[in-house]
């Protein structure tokens, strides 16, 4: 073979093998393309089969779980698999618990035994027995015994409820010699002109009702029983009356939340029967709202969305405590209205996650826990001090919880439970700190979601709004309600007597008639009285 083509061949072989080697290189690049690929899939089924999981865990939890969120100290406690030991979470800032100031006004001494008295206001019938004539005399000397004392025993006994029929007897007057002119006395102001159901039954309507849970269906037979037929007209006739002369309360309420430093708002679902617009069934909601002088007030809107806080609110200027829905951000980004958060629905995520992912979790829960017996420690400390107490113990807790939920935020599977409650707190973080600023603030909105509880109880059994009438009367009535139940005042003495005296009352004292001014008013009485 000549030079010539023998240096062609070794030129063909080059080229050859820079070919193979260059396709060689190319199918590497795909090869590992596709194991990039593979394992991109494989991890995103893995997060996904992780999601259902914990999906499938919260389901489990819901349906066969407990209801309660209360946590016992078991429950903070993680088995750590790696090092075979049982760690308890217990954060660094330890603060000593309050002593429960909250119970019924007779406490049982430590050791005793027995029945509790029973309440000392209720009426006693006495009933007296002797022993035979012949057992008291002595069968010694012959001379009848003396008594020395008694033995009583108490037994609780329930006397029906009675109706009255109260007669307004108006004689008449007239001259009998001339025959002419008729006198007859003027008829006292009623609660309403020609009705015949007095205070005392409107009163009680309305606390079977929106007190008792008893829909109107339920009083009808009640009554029935007693032997008086009072159809359910008409008892809707009654509660529309009451609702109507309490509205001057009701607005006076509504000036007193609104003149509150802080303002606590919740809602909640109720169904309206019969709709004009929608000519079905409609979900509408009842907004309550409640200021720091232990003031509710309820309003019936025919939707959930922003326009009911924001017009309940107007130009209001304070703080406003809520959970995060959505409805609430027009509010506190176009009026001078300052958002304070919630760590009780906070906290509710991070319970949600404790199945899931246990030790994050608790870790979490235990330093919110933190939080709150920094809250149990100052319940009877002025604001100022409960301020001063926060700045000095619940800000450091702070820290170390945002520091733990930064950690989290960067691992954590943003759909898992886990992931969720930390979006949530990190997302209203601001807010959530807050309640450091004034020792006013509450840490949570659990007042607002407790001020619904009657109303998820009462709707399971009264169903439905008739009419949108109808909700805004549930409204005013469930305002005066709750007041009365927050405030310590008797509903059905409240309602009886101001039912009698909203009419004649001068409206620029108005402000008397509501539960704390009555109470006021029944204290100062009282007290002169004695």
């Amino acid at each position: 073979m000549s030079k010539a083509a023998l240096l062609a061949e070794v030129t063909r072989l080059r080229a050859e093998n820079q070919r193979l080697t260059i396709a060689r290189r190319e199918q590497e690049e795909r090869l590992q393309q596709q194991v990039r690929e593979l394992s991109a899939h494989a991890e995103s089924q893995q997060q996904e089969i992780e999601y259902l999981r914990q999906l499938c865990e919260e389901y489990r939890r819901r349906i066969y779980g407990r209801s309660s969120e209360r946590l016992q100290d078991g429950q903070l406690l993680l088995e750590f698999a790696a090092d075979g030991k049982t760690e308890e979470i217990t954060p660094p800032a330890h603060v000593e618990e309050a002593p429960d100031d909250e119970g019924p006004a007779y406490r049982r001494k430590k050791g005793a035994h027995g029945r509790m008295p029973l309440p000392a206001h209720l009426r006693r019938e006495r009933i007296e027995y002797l022993p035979p004539e012949k057992d008291r005399t002595c069968s010694c000397c012959g001379q009848p015994m003396t008594p020395i004392g008694e033995e009583v025993t108490e037994e609780l006994d329930y006397v029906p409820a009675s109706f009255l029929v109260r007669e307004h007897v108006r004689p008449k007057f007239a001259c009998s010699k001339c025959q002419e002119g008729v006198v007859i006395a003027p008829l006292p102001d009623r609660p309403i002109e020609k009705g015949r159901m007095g205070p005392g039954l409107l009163a009680h309507i309305v606390v079977s009702k929106y007190a008792d849970h008893l829909p109107l269906h339920r009083q009808e037979g009640i009554y029935r029983r007693d032997g008086l037929e009072l159809s359910k007209s008409t008892l809707c006739d009654g509660v529309a009356d009451v609702a109507e002369l309490m509205q001057p309360v009701y607005e006076q309420l509504r000036k007193q939340v609104l003149a509150s430093k802080a303002i606590q708002t919740d809602d909640t679902p109720v169904l309206l029967r019969h709709d004009a617009e929608a000519k079905s069934s409609k979900r509408c909601f009842l907004f309550a709202y409640g200021g720091d002088g232990r003031d509710w007030v309820y309003e019936f809107t025919s939707s959930r969305s922003r326009a009911g806080p924001l017009d309940f609110f107007g130009d209001y200027h304070g703080y406003g405590q809520a959970d995060a829905w959505g409805g609430y951000d027009e509010l506190f980004r176009s009026r001078p209205v300052i958002e304070v958060g919630c760590w009780a629905h906070a906290r509710r995520y991070f319970v949600e996650a404790l199945s899931t992912a246990p030790q994050d979790a608790a870790w979490t829960l235990a330093l919110i826990r933190e939080l709150y017996q920094v809250e149990d420690g100052a319940r009877d400390l002025s604001a100022e001090e409960r301020r001063q107490r926060r700045q000095g113990r619940s800000r450091a807790v702070l820290g170390l919880i945002e520091e733990h939920l930064r950690r989290l935020e960067a691992t954590v599977l943003p759909k898992s439970p886990l992931g969720k409650a930390v979006r949530y707190a990190l997302g209203n973080w601001q807010a959530l700190s807050r309640y450091l600023e004034d020792g006013d603030l509450k840490i949570d909105n659990n007042g607002a979601e407790n001020a619904l509880r009657g109303v998820a109880v009462g709707r399971k059994n009264w169903l439905f709004a008739g009419s949108r009438d109808g909700g805004q009367r549930a409204a005013v009535l469930y305002s005066l309600i709750y007041t009365c139940k927050v405030n310590g005042v008797e509903p059905f003495a409240y309602l009886r007597d101001v039912i009698a005296r909203v009419n004649t009352h001068p409206m620029s004292r108005i402000e008397e008639l509501t539960p704390r001014g009555w109470k006021a008013a029944q204290a100062t009485a009282a007290a002169q009285t004695a």
